[in-house]
């Protein structure tokens, strides 16, 4: 029984990306790059209080990092869980520097 066309299609698409993406970012050094680049990039939002740029750029570290790695289904909900509690503790940074300004202001 021969295969149809669209069983191929979804087999090479689940394929693809398993072939594609390196499991290791060390065997990427693009992934490396702009990883590190992405980190600059966060700090430097977070020390000029840059909340929302910050936010966005963690975003963008998460989906490299995605593309970048192959992970079991369990090491990517941990990873995520990891990822959002740090970006929790960032924001309440944040906030409680933003309030720290607020109060000096009113002072």
């Amino acid at each position: 029984m021969p295969l149809k066309p669209h069983v191929l299609a979804i087999a090479f698409a689940l394929a693809v990306p398993a072939i594609a993406q390196p499991t290791d970012p060390a065997d990427n050094p693009d992934c490396k790059a702009e990883e590190a680049a992405i980190e600059r990039n966060i700090e430097l939002a977070r020390s000029k209080g840059q909340m929302l740029r910050r936010q966005q750029l963690a975003e963008a570290l998460a989906a490299l990092q995605a593309r970048c790695r192959t992970l079991d289904p369990a090491q990517t909900r941990a990873a995520r869980i990891e990822a959002l509690e740090q970006v929790i503790r960032d924001l309440r940074q944040e906030l409680n520097r933003a309030e720290e300004q607020l109060r000096n202001l009113k002072n």
